[in-house]
């Protein structure tokens, strides 16, 4: 009788340990998906802050241009100067 008793015991013992270890796994994964979307989150915010990074330099890239097209138009004009005006005036300028 004893040894029922002790076999009952023993395998209440084992059920309870599979039940355990099921739930440690359950809590494991929580964990694991809360990390995930915190570093999700994180993630975003990077990326939305290379956006605005982006868009920055895209005005800058378009400042640029237009510094550089009125360089251009200068260049131009200092171009039909020297090609309307006689070399002495080109000298005197200078």
């Amino acid at each position: 009788m004893k040894k029922l008793v002790g076999r009952t015991d023993l395998e209440d013992g084992l059920k309870r340990l599979d039940k355990l270890t099921h739930e440690e796994a359950r809590m494991a994964t929580a964990q694991v998906l809360k990390v995930t979307h915190t570093v999700e989150e994180r993630v975003r915010g990077v990326a939305d802050t290379l956006i605005g990074v982006d868009n920055r330099v895209a005005r800058v890239e378009g400042g640029v241009t237009s510094v550089d097209d009125r360089v251009a138009g200068v260049d131009n004009k200092v171009e039909h100067v020297k090609s309307s005006s006689s070399p002495h005036i080109i000298n005197a300028i200078w």
